[in-house]
């Protein structure tokens, strides 16, 4: 329910912004914000935006806001009637002139932060990992438009690792933006994610065409991406599976604990303790607000491995919370950017691979690449140097030829 009538807030917008000027905007514009989910009727409607405070900008950023959107309830399961919400982001933009037509645009999908609103990106300043690339991207000349996801930051719960919620909320970002025309924006777009947002940038090249045909999405690139990966001859999927994983401590529990703490709090309910057991039901509990590093380190602390947080299968218990991470296709209209950590544990390289052979068999153009003992994190700003090019050309209009072979195992570095 909208806290203020549409027309009134639709009419002191209209007043608010027939003052402005791109030199002075956004000063005047609605900057509070919103204490509750606002509706404008329509997704992709700014709602509210003010200068980020400069402790969460970017150093190669030349003006930096914190935004309000009104997104489609992308976990009413494609309901064309599902509630309008309110999510937030920020946008960051490049120094110098735009070019003509507006600044061509990333839209940046984040990895794991955590479920509780304290942890939410645009709350926070970003990691440094997170941080150099960013800021690699501004000095391609490109804008950013990133949004915090449903949920996060914005009353609701975060829907982790849901791809039509993720999907929604990437694309209302980027609407809502370029419906805002005292930003210098261009519709020309990449989406751009890490691990969790890798997910998010798959799924929303996935969904953009039905959901936001309007958008030019020229391509996508991922790095970290989860997957379940090929099923086995026996049809299950094999994760942690050797006596010596199960027994280590592994600080990748962290998401399962994310998983399992907004599951615990659905609707339908899934109660955690039917397959956490003592020592993972006090990690959980702190998994509902404590931040991503944080929680490494509380796995670590606590010393959690796979046999001593779950006592039962944990893949078959939230079989239908991880159903709502599958992807909508793997047949993408546009060429799509995978890059693999040879050594990431967090997102299994095989299964990686995985998604990059079956994306290629379904007749996606991929370009993939690996790069050997890189792990979770570290491949990020590795893969800078191919994804930068891969952008570029398509910003610039140029093919993408791919590598699809016809053995996943020469999908690597060339």
């Amino acid at each position: 329910m909208p806290l203020v009538p549409t027309g009134l807030r639709r009419a002191a917008a209209m007043a608010t912004l027939s003052t402005l000027t791109l030199s002075s905007w956004p000063t005047g514009f609605a900057q509070t914000q919103p204490s509750s989910n606002m509706t404008t009727g329509s997704a992709g409607q700014m709602l509210a935006i003010e200068p980020l405070a400069p402790a969460f900008s970017l150093a190669d950023a030349d003006k930096a806001y914190a935004i309000w959107y009104s997104s489609t309830d992308g976990t009413a399961a494609g309901n064309d009637q599902a509630d309008q919400l309110t999510t937030s982001g920020v946008i960051f933009l490049p120094r110098g002139l735009p070019p003509a037509g507006g600044w061509p645009v990333i839209a940046w999908a984040h990895g794991t932060v955590g479920i509780g609103d304290s942890c939410a990106p645009s709350r926070n300043p970003r990691s440094e990992r997170d941080a150099q690339y960013l800021n690699n991207w501004l000095k391609e000349g490109y804008a950013i438009v990133a949004t915090d996801y449903q949920g996060l930051g914005t009353p609701g719960p975060h829907a982790y690792l849901h791809s039509r919620a993720a999907a929604y909320a990437t694309l209302d970002s980027v609407r809502a933006t370029l419906n805002t025309k005292e930003l210098p924006l261009g519709n020309k777009i990449v989406i751009v994610g890490q691990s969790q947002g890798a997910a998010a940038a798959f799924a929303t090249a996935g969904f953009a065409p039905d959901y936001a045909p309007e958008l030019k999405i020229l391509g996508t690139i991922a790095t970290g991406t989860p997957h379940s990966g090929r099923p086995s001859k026996d049809g299950k999927i094999a994760y942690r599976s050797s006596p010596a994983e199960q027994e280590r401590t592994d600080p990748s529990i962290a998401y399962i604990l994310y998983i399992a703490a907004v599951a615990n709090q659905s609707k339908p309910r899934l109660p955690a303790e039917q397959v956490l057991s003592e020592k993972g039901l006090g990690a959980m509990k702190a998994a509902e607000t404590t931040c991503v590093q944080q929680m490494f380190e509380v796995v670590k602390k606590e010393q959690l491995s796979w046999s001593n947080t779950f006592k039962s299968d944990f893949m078959s218990y939230y079989a239908q919370p991880f159903s709502k991470g599958q992807f909508p296709t793997l047949k993408i209209a546009t060429p799509v950017f995978f890059g693999i950590g040879g050594a990431d544990r967090d997102a299994p390289t095989k299964f990686q691979q995985d998604l990059a052979e079956q994306s290629c068999e379904a007749g996606t153009v991929v370009e993939a690449h690996t790069y050997p003992g890189m792990d979770h994190s570290q491949t990020v700003n590795r893969s800078f140097p191919n994804s930068r090019l891969f952008a570029r050309k398509l910003f610039n209009g140029e093919k993408i030829a791919g590598n699809c072979v016809a053995k996943q195992e020469t999908l690597s570095l060339r």
